[in-house]
């Protein structure tokens, strides 16, 4: 957590109606939970309130709320879906997913396959925080996951959803101009 970062984003939400600040929040994390908890601690007094909205938030999550939030997510490798379903972070899981863009098509065909054998034993899609990484390596993490038991395998899958909510929540004060910035000195 960058502290100038996150001061600026908590003022930023603070500043929001109740649709927007909802709406900013869905696109770094779709689980309705956790938003409606995040919501509910505002005003942020500052940054460090804010980290510590969203990690009591991610906290009391339920199953159901962390599949809503898989749910959200374009399957690793199925940029179609990425770019039909994700019209405003499109451009974030394009992104975290760049390592599938250059991937060869055997790879890409071995993701949609393992993604789909990944989808019947659990129930829900292979989650991965993807960025830095390349198909090969999220091929492998997902075929490494695939032997894990469900109670096994959703703390792992709801850890990756709190990194990629994480990067979301650093590049949403990144990107938006309309967070002010510190003047520089």
């Amino acid at each position: 957590m960058n502290p100038v970062h996150y001061n600026q984003l908590a003022d930023h939400l603070n500043k929001l109606g109740e649709a927007d600040a909802r709406e900013t929040l869905r696109g770094c994390c779709g689980a309705e939970g956790w938003i409606d908890r995040v919501l509910q601690t505002r005003p942020f007094a500052d940054g460090a309130a804010l980290d510590t909205a969203v990690e009591r938030a991610f906290a009391a999550l339920t199953r159901d709320d962390w599949l809503g939030a898989f749910a959200c997510h374009p399957k690793i490798g199925d940029l179609g879906s990425l770019r039909m379903k994700y019209a405003g972070n499109k451009q974030w899981s394009a992104g975290e997913q760049a390592g599938v863009a250059e991937a060869d098509e055997r790879v890409i065909q071995r993701l949609a396959a393992g993604n789909a054998e990944y989808e019947n034993r659990f129930g829900w899609i292979f989650i991965v925080c993807a960025s830095g990484k390349s198909a090969a390596e999220m091929l492998g993490l997902l075929e490494s996951r695939l032997g894990n038991e469900p109670e096994i395998e959703l703390p792992i899958a709801a850890a990756e959803q709190k990194k990629i909510t994480r990067l979301r929540l650093e590049k949403m004060g990144l990107e938006d101009k309309s967070i002010e910035k510190p003047a520089a000195e």
